[in-house]
């Protein structure tokens, strides 16, 4: 599996299309769908956990559950995005039990960092993504799971107001709230304020 690139977003009717497909078995409908969410569900669980390897593990088992669901997916008002997360989400808080962790143990692993950038550059962005994620560990667990969905992964509010089980007026609100906390953290060093505005960064 390539979890380190994405594919941009298709139009809606055909992702329709290409999910009926993938629901009746065709293999390459399947393979694009894998292409269209692998990285971003990667980008999800790895905000989540923090660790390459184990996000890596972690993403497989969540596309291996969402095969066996797949079937049952009904498009109604439900984008498939956002069914797909909830999944994600599901499984990440079983995963938590099972194994005995704090939602909040975890720190961006720095191997996410783009390295076709200069060395200087490598350099900023591994310290300003690990400030961000530091931070983003010291949210309330309900705006973390709002960042992690609108800026790591980039669902609309809607959908994270699906994946969540929550109205979208609420999501706005933990988001206003997370961003305007996040600001007040990064700010209160002055070496964390060098990296201003850079909360999609730490993704």
């Amino acid at each position: 599996m390539e979890f380190g690139s994405g594919a941009a977003s298709l139009p809606a009717d055909i992702e329709d299309v290409t999910f009926e497909r993938a629901k009746a078995g065709d293999q390459h409908a399947l393979a694009a769908v894998y292409d269209w969410y692998l990285p971003r569900v990667y980008r999800y669980v790895l905000s989540r956990l923090g660790n390459v390897t184990e996000a890596e593990d972690v993403t497989e088992d969540i596309f291996l559950r969402m095969l066996g669901a797949i079937g049952d997916y009904r498009r109604t008002n439900v984008p498939f995005s956002a069914w797909l997360f909830r999944i994600a989400r599901n499984h990440l808080v079983s995963y938590y039990r099972r194994n005995g962790l704090r939602k909040n143990h975890a720190t961006l692993d720095e191997t996410v960092a783009d390295t076709r950038q200069d060395p200087a550059s490598i350099v900023e962005a591994q310290v300003m993504l690990g400030e961000v994620a530091k931070a983003v560990q010291k949210l309330p667990d309900a705006q973390r799971d709002v960042i992690s969905l609108r800026f790591a992964v980039g669902l609309s509010i809607a959908e994270t107001a699906h994946v969540l089980g929550k109205r979208q007026g609420n999501v706005k609100m933990l988001q206003h709230k997370a961003v305007a906390r996040l600001q007040k953290i990064l700010l209160s060093e002055p070496k964390q304020a060098s990296g201003e505005g850079s909360i999609e960064r730490a993704f």
